[in-house]
């Protein structure tokens, strides 16, 4: 890999063709994992409408275990690369080191918690008696992989926080690409049913995994992973830690939402948690398609920031802003249009399904309008190494804005408050950030003025 090169592309190309190079490799990886998440479901909603609930409801662990790679990955990459733009590789190396060693251990550990309590862990999830068979059989599978996933999730991450995007892209392609192509085999063809589902999700992320030992096996990383650089340090914890933190947070009330949600569309029926399943996945591959973009976005600003660049980090921004609003207004349009054909994509016989599902498609829709805002300010805090502005943003959407709102607006007005809820939480998420938005930048004007001066 040429350092150099890809060093001076992030302080000095042009900022557009920068983010570009940056965004688009992790933005496809992003979207194919997400999509991969979509063509399970249409494959399983041919199984029927309790075994496409039950996939739904085992979907937040996930999310879960996402957040544990994100912790060090995220966490780790927005440091090295204000590290690497202080010119501190041996500190950078140390990072990247520490991060993947520790998100191993974790994953481990919790995959082994989960796999001792299975029964009530679905039970928690939102599991009816008619689901539980389903999701006991997609779920076990789904969870030894899951170790495989954090490891995953940690290594694009710091791939893309040295300025090496392609990488990443490259193993998240190979394995959704697996997946897309072996949920039909395994689920269709050989009618392995829920569980062949979960071998495919499997399988795929173990040929990720391996794109990511050839990465660090041949070397074509400039950073340097080894056992020697692994450090307990407790200045390195807390820089992974002030951003790890926050996001793995974010994903783990996720995570809590979703079962929340499913627990509270229970008395609904099956119908009504599999149609919350199909808008999230809808949603959230317009959310990854953002934040796979960012995480370039994110990478570009921490470095300049570390190099004291701050011009370039607020031009940056005010670009990451264009493009990302103009693709929520472009998502948005086509949610509202599209909006029978999408969920019937998924659950053609069940008119039930159909019914809930449009309708909670409607109000998300509206409400992925100010994503982009949110997500590009969210994902700045990071890049800046601003762990209590992220910190909040991740309380709020999720957190204390969601879950009071939801138990509220379900008591009040049953499953169309149900539906009510994610939206209204979006929106109070938005005020939120725009307030630590408009504090960003009066700071960044005083550091514009003070450098030049």
């Amino acid at each position: 890999m040429d350092t150099n090169k890809n060093f001076n592309m992030l302080s000095q190309a042009p900022i557009s063709k920068a983010l570009l190079k940056l965004g688009i490799p992790t933005m496809v990886g992003m979207m194919i994992s997400a999509l991969y998440n979509l063509v399970d479901a249409y494959f399983v909603g041919t199984l029927g409408t309790s075994q496409q609930a039950a996939v739904a409801a085992v979907f937040p662990i996930g999310l879960v275990m996402l957040g544990v790679g994100l912790l060090f990955g995220c966490g780790a990459g927005s440091y090295l690369s204000r590290l690497l733009g202080n010119g501190k590789k041996q500190e950078a190396d140390e990072c990247a080191s520490t991060a993947l060693g520790l998100a191993v251990i974790s994953g481990i550990v919790l995959v082994g918690i989960m796999l001792g309590a299975i029964n009530p862990l679905l039970r928690l999830l939102g599991c009816t008696d008619t689901m539980l068979p389903y999701a006991k059989e997609y779920a076990i599978p789904f969870i030894f992989g899951l170790v495989i996933n954090v490891f995953n999730a940690t290594m694009s991450n710091l791939a893309t926080g040295e300025g090496a995007p392609i990488y990443s892209m490259r193993a998240m392609l190979l394995g959704g690409v697996a997946n897309i192509i072996l949920d039909p085999l395994l689920i269709t063809i050989l009618h392995m049913g829920v569980f062949g589902a979960a071998i495919a999700t499997l399988i795929s992320r173990l040929i990720s995994f391996s794109a990511y030992l050839l990465y660090l096996f041949q070397k074509k990383s400039s950073l340097h992973f080894s056992f020697g650089n692994i450090r307990m340090d407790k200045k390195l914890f807390l820089e992974i830690a002030k951003i790890g933190i926050p996001t793995c947070i974010y994903q783990i009330l996720c995570s809590v939402a979703l079962s929340v949600m499913n627990n509270l569309a229970m008395p609904y029926g099956d119908a009504a948690i599999a149609a919350v399943g199909i808008v999230n996945r809808i949603v959230t591959l317009g959310f990854m398609t953002i934040m796979g973009f960012l995480k370039g976005y994110q990478t570009f600003v921490g470095f300049n920031y570390g190099a004291k660049n701050y011009v370039r980090v607020r031009r940056a921004t005010q670009t990451a802003l264009l493009w990302t609003s103009s693709f929520c207004i472009i998502c948005c349009t086509a949610m509202l249009v599209f909006r029978i054909p999408l969920i019937q994509a998924f659950n053609k016989n069940d008119p039930e399904v159909l019914s809930i599902g449009t309708r909670a498609l409607i109000f998300n829709a509206i409400t992925f309008l100010v994503a982009g805002f949110q997500y590009v300010y969210t994902t700045k805090f990071m890049g800046l190494g601003k762990g209590l502005e992220g910190g909040l943003v991740s309380l709020g959407r999720q957190g204390f804005f969601f879950i009071p709102i939801i138990y509220l607006f379900t008591a009040t007005w049953g499953l169309h408050g149900l539906i009510l809820a994610q939206p209204v939480a979006d929106f109070l998420s938005f005020a939120l950030v725009g307030i630590l938005a408009f504090r960003n930048k009066k700071e960044e004007k005083r550091l514009i003025y003070a450098n030049a001066v």
